[in-house]
């Protein structure tokens, strides 16, 4: 993805927000809450937490008993993320998230400060994977888990099927939900295209250090979930 495509992805990102919970749950048939919660059962019950492209605030409104910090670029989804997350936690008395603007591909933090990384949903718009992941590893502490979980791709075929299932099944109903042809649902149907296979990202985190790289395709075999130590 160049340069002038990322940008561009980030405004569509950004025209999503009003419906980003919404279509999220048509097009995984519900199951993206599930997904959420199978990555907080794979977290460090305690300590410091980093979510990398938080968006809207879907999932730092659940995640209990944690600190938690979340990074996103786009200054708009963190204003709407943050009255989200800490009117919810707040109320049930856990600490405010701290929210901070910034990219996967250069966190603004220092060496060691996390003892878990998780991205939901977002890896796949990362500009520079293997960039980020380095980061997420620089940021991690020794023996701490980085977890990702996006759309499933297991080889071509399925990546093929993937692609017709949200252009046309999420796309129709995307168009049908923004009352616009040219929806912003589009460009998430390109980065899926260009996105890479399990195997490609396990081989990646191994590749950058990570340790006891793991792979999952959940049901119904639209998600994979990736974890690895440093």
């Amino acid at each position: 993805m160049g340069e002038d495509d990322w940008a561009i992805l980030q405004s569509n990102l950004e025209a999503t927000i009003p419906v980003y919970d919404r279509i999220n749950r048509f097009a995984t048939f519900g199951q993206d809450q599930r997904w959420r919660r199978m990555v907080q059962d794979r977290l460090p019950d305690e300590g410091k937490i980093l979510e990398i492209g938080c968006g809207p605030g879907s999932f730092a409104e659940n995640l209990t008993g944690r600190e938690l910090t979340c990074l996103d670029p786009i200054a708009a989804m963190l204003s709407v993320a943050e009255p989200r997350v800490n009117n919810n936690r707040l109320s049930r008395g856990d600490s405010p998230v701290i929210f901070v603007e910034g990219t996967a591909e250069s966190l603004p933090f220092e060496d060691s400060s996390f003892d878990a990384v998780c991205s939901l949903f977002s890896f796949r718009d990362w500009y520079d994977k293997k960039a980020g992941l380095s980061e997420a590893l620089r940021v991690l502490k020794p023996g701490g888990k980085l977890v990702i979980v996006d759309p499933a791709k297991m080889n071509r075929f399925h990546g093929w099927l993937g692609y017709l299932y949200m252009r046309i099944w999420v796309g129709s109903y995307a168009r049908f939900v923004c009352k616009q042809r040219d929806h912003p649902w589009k460009w998430l149907t390109k980065t899926y295209v260009h996105f890479g296979t399990t195997k490609d990202y396990v081989k990646m985190m191994r590749e950058i250090g990570f340790s006891n790289v793991q792979s999952k395709v959940v049901f119904p075999g639209m998600a994979t979930i990736w974890q690895g130590e440093k």
